[in-house]
């Protein structure tokens, strides 16, 4: 059964004209190349929704599959609240695990093998057993290698060979040797009946591979499929979703091959990029209406981006215009934290809510000195990237204790209301208003009580008649859905850990080189993705973009660090430029004198077009309108704001210095390197049309 066409319809009136198109394409294959803060995900669930209120889909054929629980429990909500509440909407591990375990006793007989919450003590007994001696980073290291190999389905025999032409190492120890501990592990596991995440997809599709009978019943059951974060996608993952489809070709992948970070645990962009090649007819639409971030977070991230082989959809901002994105050169790391806690103090105080603000950098080991500058301030952060957040011994201890209290009515009644009912109950765990001064386990397990805290106080704030049954049934929901709550606090995350996220206020700190792009990003594929991994930082902004970095670790050490690479172009001119007396650097500065009256220069807009500005301007205005002219049509050509191809500013330099050759085009400010791959020719014919 399902609604009237009427009612249908008005599921795409919320869309806009591109996410219209994905919500009306309901028969496969479809790809939607969708730029970061574009609404991809409204789009592809009012696609499902649409499907189901026209009839088109039964809500129960439908699968729809991503790579996080937290993206499908949001996925599983908006269904829900669009009406489609049928569709199932999981990871790939959680589909394949399911399956398993139905298929597994009919097919093979006895239950399926206990799956293991960590490789470590299995690799920690395989590599006694090879006689290698490892500490828990090694094993770590060991475990995520495994996970690489399995995914991308390379075995033991076959990993000295292929780690070596694809640039995977261990440190201290070598190909062969990780070989045998892989091996040795696998044979351990399957002694103990026990199998990793990684076999839950390899059996799912044994199962299917092997078995005509299964097959048939899951593409009985599954007929349309929808896969998100399709850049993500590894080998063993694409093989199964193959499987599912059993030729059939009803499948819309969603995806943006600039955030491609994951390449390193076995993701495969290719599969997003090579899908029409591998789907005939496909029909491909992109989204490129940003509407997360301002003109001046987009005109950034797309710059970074221009010219380069990760250059995806070009992103077009919907937003307002902001205050320009900010670049910092600050002498040390304590210094640069102490300047970035200090910006953070003047945005609360401005009214920009703390959970609202991040602070992101390249490694985990950098956040130290950022917990110490916002501690010294009395400023609340917290530190993603522990175990999902409903799994945590402390928060299913605590939702028992709340439950036992709401039940009991013990909260009921008293003058404090819902939060001072939770804050009671918590104190008996031993949390309290103030976290403790040391990082780890202990700093983890209060972090994650106040997030309880946290949440009970939004509760009050938004529904003040809220007890502690209702709170205990929002903490069920949500940990169904897998929504962790957000404590009221500075977010401090690694890049990876990001994505997918946004806030306001975005701080992207220690952004020099050798840091980003890490020192052991080798070979042009490994420092690509370094630049992608910036890029995600930069979109994660929806109002303050400020990127800092700074000249050494420790202050008083010898200042040698630059900052990355990847922000020439973007940032302005700072000391670190001047101190190596690179004579390229300054020609791309431009002249310091106007060259009408030879004063010196004193704004960034002067310099830009080299003359004072009361001087009169010395280019042809003609030629500076035909500049214009082919500038409008080749942004109208590219679908980008034409500031975006070259500023007036620039133009008007072009047109009174008069560049001949590529060499005096690149000398003009405004005219990187990637520009002027792009528009040189165009550019110089131009000008050589109007000598």
């Amino acid at each position: 059964m399902h609604l009237s066409s009427g009612s249908a319809d008005r599921l795409l009136e919320a869309l806009d004209p591109e996410q219209r198109e994905v919500a009306v394409a309901l028969q496969g294959p479809v790809r939607v190349l969708a730029g970061a803060g574009t609404g991809k995900t409204r789009a592809i669930t009012h696609r499902m929704a649409y499907g189901v209120a026209s009839g088109a889909y039964n809500p129960r054929e439908v699968l729809a599959v991503t790579f996080t629980t937290r993206a499908a429990g949001e996925m599983r909500g908006r269904l829900r609240a669009l009406g489609a509440e049928g569709v199932q909407a999981r990871t790939f591990h959680s589909a394949a695990l399911r399956q398993a375990r139905y298929f597994w006793p009919r097919v093979y007989g006895g239950e399926l093998p206990v799956l293991t919450e960590s490789k470590l003590a299995l690799l920690g007994n395989a590599a006694r057993r090879n006689r290698v001696q490892t500490d828990q980073a090694t094993l770590r290291d060991l475990a995520s290698e495994v996970e690489w190999a399995k995914v991308s389905n390379v075995r033991p025999d076959d990993y000295p060979r292929l780690a070596e032409q694809r640039g995977r190492s261990v440190t201290g120890i070598d190909a062969a040797t990780v070989a045998r501990v892989f091996a040795t592990y696998e044979d351990v596991k399957r002694d103990q009946g026990r199998m990793d995440m990684e076999d839950v997809l390899l059996c799912a599709a044994a199962l299917l591979a092997e078995d005509e009978r299964v097959a048939a019943e899951v593409r009985r059951q599954y007929k349309h499929f929808v896969v998100d974060e399709f850049q993500d996608v590894s080998p063993v993952q694409s093989a199964l979703l193959d499987l599912w489809l059993g030729g059939r070709s009803d499948l819309c992948v969603v995806g943006d091959p600039a955030q491609t970070i994951y390449s390193f645990a076995g993701a495969n962009a290719s599969f997003l990029l090579d899908f029409p090649k591998r789907f005939a007819g496909t029909t491909s639409i992109e989204l490129v209406r940003n509407y997360r971030s301002t003109p001046q977070v987009i005109v950034a991230a797309n710059r970074l981006l221009a010219g380069s082989s990760s250059a995806g959809v070009q992103l077009r901002a919907q937003r307002e215009a902001g205050p320009e994105v900010a670049y910092s050169e600050r002498p040390d790391e304590v210094d640069e934290a102490e300047h970035v806690a200090a910006q953070v103090l003047e945005l609360t105080q401005a009214g920009t809510p703390l959970r609202e603000i991040a602070v992101l950098f390249r490694i985990n080991a950098q956040s130290e000195a950022f917990e110490e500058a916002l501690a010294a301030r009395n400023l609340p952060y917290v530190v993603r990237g522990a175990a999902r957040f409903f799994e945590r011994a402390e928060v299913r201890q605590a939702v028992t204790l709340l439950r036992g209290s709401a039940r009991s009515g013990a909260g009921d009644g008293d003058g404090d209301g819902l939060v001072g009912s939770v804050r009671a109950v918590l104190a008996g765990m031993g949390w309290s208003d103030q976290p403790p001064t040391g990082r780890g386990n202990v700093r983890d397990r209060w972090e994650s009580l106040h997030a309880l805290v946290s949440q009970a106080e939004e509760l009050a704030r938004t529904t003040p008649e809220a007890d502690l049954t209702q709170f205990v049934a929002e903490l069920d929901r949500r940990a169904a859905e897998q929504h962790a709550p957000v404590a009221e606090g500075v977010t401090l995350a690694t890049l990876h850990t990001a994505k997918g996220l946004e806030w306001d206020a975005v701080f992207l700190a220690g952004m020099q080189d050798g840091t980003l792009p890490i020192v052991y990003a080798e070979g042009a594929d490994a420092v690509e993705e370094e630049r992608r991994l910036l890029y995600v930082g930069m979109t994660r902004a929806r109002v303050h973009l400020k990127i800092s970095w700074s000249r050494a670790r420790n202050p008083g050490a010898r200042a040698i660090r630059k900052p990355s690479r990847f922000l020439t172009g973007l940032r302005p001119e700072v000391g670190s430029d001047q101190s190596d007396g690179d004579r390229a650097a300054k020609r791309r500065r431009g002249v310091a004198n106007c060259r009408t009256c030879g004063r010196p220069l004193g704004s960034t807009a002067e310099r830009k077009v080299g003359r004072c500005e009361d001087c009169p301007a010395a280019y042809d205005e003609e030629l500076f309108e035909r500049l214009r002219a082919w500038r409008v049509e080749r942004a109208t050509q590219e679908k980008v704001p034409a500031y975006v191809v070259f500023t007036d500013l620039t133009l008007q330099a072009i047109a009174e210095t008069r560049p001949t050759d590529t060499a005096g085009l690149l000398r003009v400010n405004g005219v990187g390197q990637a520009k002027l791959t792009k528009y040189g020719d165009d550019v110089l014919a131009l000008l050589g049309d109007a000598s």
